[in-house]
């Protein structure tokens, strides 16, 4: 089993959090190992239960990620469960392209991976989860991060595509699942995100004030990612102007609760240091169809080459075990990549490629830090 040594009870202090940056250094073993050419398991897989969604974020990059639906049983995904655990897969993120709580296997997905051995996570609009499902799951994720990129209703209902009172709803759920984390003493981290595009500067103070008033244990406020076409119409110069508002909203932390802004990504405008995907073999990304793909900007149909297989057809294990798979992967690796101009703008894996190719460069020296590991160690 893949024991995570933050699992036990009690939180981890907020001190020990990376919400800005990447932990593959405290996973030099694999690092090594990739740098022989041995085949890896991914240290984080992110994925999605389904491409069904109950919200319609004006951000959402899901919508450009369409491929052929395919549906993930309970069987099709214990199978999928005991492949990680059995080819070394450190944790999960349910997150990715589609809405995983409104899945019927959702629940069940969480317990097992756990019992399993595998750090299990979840992002989600967090408005199904009532206090049963929470009661049901917090003891097994190691995090919960609710999406909720509005600090007031009108404008919570105009940027998440939703109606009004489904703002109040999912405030309530944020405040059980508080309560119940601290009625059980949990270790689960409970987060909230702001996906930041420039046109909802208004909200970023009204929601660092709710979540303090909340109480979850950090809020997050992120750049908006856009595909190399623009199709998002994300405006990365127009940050630069809500410095000022961001660093007033970080100033809403205390003690218990923090603001952070994702700084790393927010201050580079879109743009990349590096051309080659070196990330993708670390932490893996997964459509809610079951398509297993390097990441998420090349799921949509149109990228069918980086396709490698479906969950639904055929074993994880064997898929990950592929020609095919890692043909992909060191395409991606390769001087016939450009991650520069063929890619997404500042996708999932941007921190860790960021690490990775300063360190294949020799411009870091990457080792494992000294002293205590950080919280989530397992979501790189």
């Amino acid at each position: 089993m893949n024991q995570d040594p933050h699992y036990a009870y009690g939180s981890p202090a907020l001190k020990d959090l990376i919400l800005d940056g990447t932990k593959i250094a405290w996973h030099m073993d694999r690092v090594r190992a990739w740098e022989r050419g041995e085949r890896i398991a991914p240290i984080t897989i992110d994925m999605a239960l389904t491409r069904a969604c109950n919200f319609g974020c004006e951000y959402c990059y899901a919508k450009l990620q369409e491929n052929d639906r395919k549906t993930l049983t309970k069987e099709v995904m214990d199978a999928f469960l005991e492949d990680c655990a059995e080819i070394g897969v450190k944790a999960i993120s349910l997150v990715s392209d589609g809405e995983s709580t409104i899945s019927p296997v959702f629940v069940d997905t969480v317990i097992r991976g756990r019992e399993l051995g595998i750090c299990m996570a979840v992002g989600t609009n967090g408005y199904v989860l009532n206090r049963r499902k929470l009661e049901l799951i917090l003891p097994h994720l190691t995090y919960l991060r609710v999406n909720i990129s509005a600090g007031e209703p009108k404008r919570y209902a105009e940027i998440m595509g939703v109606k009004e009172e489904w703002f109040y709803q999912v405030c309530q759920n944020i405040r059980d699942m508080v309560e119940i984390k601290k009625r059980d003493k949990l270790s689960v981290t409970i987060g909230m995100q702001m996906v930041l595009m420039p046109q909802y500067r208004d909200q970023i103070i009204p929601l660092a004030e709710l979540g303090k008033e909340l109480r979850p244990d950090y809020l997050i406020i992120k750049h908006c990612s856009d595909n190399e076409d623009g199709a998002l119409g994300v405006d990365y110069s127009g940050y630069q102007a809500l410095y000022g508002l961001l660093k007033e909203a970080e100033s809403y932390s205390d003690d218990e609760y923090v603001v952070k802004v994702k700084w790393s990504k927010i201050t580079q405008n879109g743009t990349r240091s590096y051309q080659r995907c070196y990330g993708a073999p670390f932490i893996l990304q997964m459509s809610g169809t079951g398509l297993v793909a390097p990441c998420g900007g090349l799921f949509n149909e149109r990228y069918q080459k980086f396709h490698i297989g479906n969950i639904t057809e055929k074993r994880f294990k064997d898929i990950w075990n592929s020609d095919q798979y890692w043909d992909v992967m060191n395409y991606l690796a390769s001087p016939e990549f450009n991650a520069q101009t063929m890619c997404e703008a500042l996708c999932l894996q941007h921190n860790v490629n960021e690490a990775l190719d300063g360190y294949m460069k020799e411009r870091i020296h990457l080792e494992t830090p000294q002293g205590a590991s950080p919280a989530h160690l397992n979501f790189i």
